[in-house]
Order: C-alpha cells, then sequence, then structure tokens
C-alpha cells in the first residue's frame, strides 16, 4: 500500500472472499496483494492469509484476517453514488443477493456484515437541493424506502407524490 490513509476491515478468516467479492462488484476496486503469516498467531498458523490490501472504489483497503473477535457494525459503511437506477440495482442486487440483508433508506449489509449505503446522486440532490419542500418531500419518500427508487424521488421533488 502507498496511501498514507487506509482502511483496515477486520475478517474472520475470508477477507481474500470478500476483496474479490468488492473487485468484481464495484467500478474501479481490485485486489492488489495477498500477504500471508510469517509466523503463527491467535487465530491462525504461519502461512494462513493475514491481510489482503485491496481497493473499493478507489479507497485503499486492507482486509485483516483477525478471528472472530470484532464484528462489523453500522457506525462504519462506505456510502456509494450511483448515477442511475440501473447501476443502482445493480449494486444493491450483488450485495443482497449474495447473502447481504436489505435495511432502510437505501443501506443493506453484506454478508460478512459491513454496511453499504447505496445511495443514487439524485437523491443527493433532491434531499439537499434549494427548495426546502422539495427537499423534504424526497427525504419523507426515501425515508419509506429500502433500496431507492428514482423515479419516486423525482415525482417527490415535484409534488407528484
Amino acid at each position: 500500500m502507498t496511501s498514507k490513509n487506509t482502511i483496515c476491515l477486520w475478517y474472520d478468516g475470508d477477507a481474500v472472499d470478500a476483496a474479490n467479492f468488492y473487485a468484481d462488484t464495484f467500478p474501479d476496486s481490485a485486489v492488489q496483494a495477498i500477504h500471508r503469516a510469517p509466523g503463527d498467531y491467535p487465530d491462525g498458523k504461519e502461512g494462513d492469509v493475514l491481510t489482503v490490501e485491496f481497493t473499493v472504489a478507489g479507497i485503499p483497503c486492507i482486509g485483516l484476517n483477525g478471528g472472530p473477535h470484532f464484528k462489523h457494525s453500522e457506525a462504519f459503511s462506505f456510502m456509494i453514488s450511483t448515477d442511475d437506477q440501473a447501476e443502482t440495482d445493480r449494486l444493491w442486487n450483488a450485495i443482497v443477493g449474495n447473502g447481504g440483508q436489505e435495511s432502510e433508506c437505501g443501506w443493506c449489509k453484506d454478508r460478512w456484515g459491513l454496511s453499504w449505503q447505496i445511495a443514487p446522486r439524485a437523491l443527493t440532490a433532491a434531499v439537499f437541493g434549494p427548495d426546502p419542500a422539495a427537499a423534504k418531500r424526497a427525504f419523507d419518500a426515501m425515508m419509506t424506502m429500502r433500496k431507492i427508487d428514482i423515479a419516486t424521488i423525482e415525482r417527490a421533488v415535484l409534488g407528484r407524490e
């Protein structure tokens, strides 16, 4: 890793699987390196995969196979901005359809428990737009959704929902 700041994500032995999934799912993502432990450690043996260097949507990450001691929580998430409904659907369905779990307002978890917000740019523009009434309608519409439906957000902005 050459980045000064790298996100370290804890896994229970399946960091390579997670990194490969992210690389296959998100644009500008890749697995750069797999590092094996030079000696035994509390949750593994010499030669086991200890860390995986990868990027997720251009963000440098390291997956640490640290064992079952720590779990992901909603306190950390990746927010992925999408350009259209097709991209929103593809990413949402990839995460949820591969052992993940739906949540509210564009949030979901992958099968490793990592939280993602799949956020269409149209939603962000609507909720933080210059018209407070339109922003409130868009926000209220979002609050009823799991996966974000851009057409519904756009109708809410126009007052048609």
